[in-house]
């Protein structure tokens, strides 16, 4: 009889872990994950837990500075990731077994207000440094305008790249156009993967709070009705412009925000197809259910509720609000991750 977590991947998807924590990364490899994804939040929650403190250490040895020591401690952590993953990578020829890295969110930091073609040219650096001699790493780039200006000259170049932060088809059609224009640059087409993380509860939290008009249908399923239709473009889109690797969805932030509701929930209804990027904590409540999951992600719900989301949903609103929190979540995080890192500085002196 097989678990819940190997029936969500028997059904056809590919499971992913949100954390890079060696620990938890070999725990969720042994359940069926296939990938991991990383953050600021994640490596500074790592630090903070002390098992890190030798590398560190090492680094101020080096006479790094505080952001050096993050981006090299990040770099560590998610090279250890890879090596965990990269027989699957090998075993699929690419199509999976890829661990992700994130960069700078401090480009978009409002306080920073970088001039847009000095963001464009230090993402397209950027993912082209750290993306260097890696076959299984993807490079994580927002779906910000900077960001998605990067992405044909990074794609082109032969980065994999994995864009984030992704709320909207609108945002989602633009990042994927310019990532196909970058593939064509490419003498072949062989190697090239893209994935497309498109976040999930968030938008459920911003229709709780800004679309109270939702019936009660309706209300708590925006996030997935607008998952399902992203997804179903990108099934459309590369079923005419044929790759040999998939070029996928990522489900992200599908961790439940509202108690009342199962830990189940996404993982549920967006089961069947592409990746799911899951928090250890949801692979935990998962895997404890008991559940059997069969495929749900090309199932919408009655044409009322479409009707009603469609009515009241003003998606550029959305997407203006969810960015600009969702930046704020990036940058916050990394200004933590440099002043926990100064803090380390003078405790380990």
């Amino acid at each position: 009889m097989s678990s819940p977590l190997e029936s969500l991947i028997a059904c056809g998807t590919k499971l992913w872990l949100d954390s890079i924590d060696p620990d938890l990364v070999r725990e969720n490899r042994a359940l069926g994950a296939t990938g991991a994804t990383s953050n600021p939040v994640i490596v500074a929650n790592l630090i903070k837990t002390g098992r890190f403190d030798e590398a560190l250490q090492r680094g101020l040895q080096q006479g790094w500075d505080d952001d050096r020591i993050a981006w090299e401690v990040t770099d560590e952590l998610v090279r250890n990731a890879q090596d965990v993953f990269h027989p699957v990578w090998q075993e699929t020829r690419g199509n999976d077994g890829y661990v992700s890295f994130e960069l700078d969110p401090l480009l978009e930091d409002p306080q920073r207000d970088l001039p847009h073609q000095e963001r464009v040219a230090r993402y397209i650096e950027l993912g082209k440094q750290w993306s260097a001699g890696h076959d299984n790493r993807m490079i994580k780039v927002p779906a910000t305008p900077a960001g998605i200006d990067c992405l044909e000259e990074l794609v082109a170049h032969g980065v994999t790249v994995n864009v984030t932060l992704l709320f909207t088809s609108r945002q989602y059609q633009a990042a994927r156009d310019a990532i196909w224009r970058g593939a064509q640059r490419r003498d072949s087409l062989d190697q090239f993967k893209s994935v497309y993380s498109i976040f999930v509860s968030r938008v459920d939290v911003y229709t709780a709070q800004h679309v109270p008009q939702l019936s009660a249908a309706a209300q708590g399923l925006v996030g997935i009705v607008n998952a399902k239709r992203i997804w179903a473009e990108n099934q459309a889109f590369w079923q005419q412009h044929a790759t040999p690797l998939q070029q996928e969805m990522i489900f992200a932030s599908t961790g439940t925000k509202d108690p009342q509701d199962s830990p189940a929930k996404y993982v549920a209804a967006l089961a069947g197809s592409d990746i799911e990027t899951n928090p250890p904590e949801t692979n935990d409540k998962v895997q404890q259910s008991g559940l059997k999951f069969d495929r749900q992600v090309d199932v919408l719900p009655a044409a009322e509720i479409l009707a009603d989301i469609d009515q009241h949903v003003n998606n550029e609103h959305l997407e203006e609000v969810l960015m600009r929190e969702g930046i704020q979540k990036f940058a916050d995080p990394q200004r933590a991750l440099l002043s926990l890192i100064a803090d380390k500085r003078q405790q380990l002196g």
